[in-house]
């Protein structure tokens, strides 16, 4: 998803830090995911399948929660740093609502 232009996380991702980290367990998730591809192929038993997606599942979702906290420790807080400096609370009220939209996206 884009950022609109102008915005904080414009300036730098909050996951910048842990860029690399992201990066090698996206790796190791897309590498399972092959695994997966290859159970079905070769016709593995559908309770050893489910496991495998189950183990992506999971790590899907602890990436999502530390993009998620990312986000929140860094943009959520340079836009209420934003907003208290502009005087203008639409800044962090945006950035707190499109967090809150995320994890209701995680949560479906």
């Amino acid at each position: 998803m884009e950022m609109p232009s102008g915005s904080v996380a414009e300036e730098e991702r909050g996951y910048a830090s842990d860029k690399e980290a992201y990066l090698r367990r996206l790796k190791r998730i897309e590498g399972q995911i092959r695994g997966i591809a290859r159970m079905v192929d070769e016709d593995k038993y559908c309770i050893d399948v489910l496991t495998q997606v189950s183990a992506v599942t999971k790590a899907l979702h602890a990436v999502s929660l530390g993009l998620v906290q990312d986000h929140i420790s860094h943009c959520v807080v340079s836009a209420a740093r934003e907003s208290d400096a502009a005087g203008d609370p639409g800044i962090v009220d945006a950035k707190v609502q499109e967090a809150a939209d995320a994890i209701g996206r995680l949560l479906r």
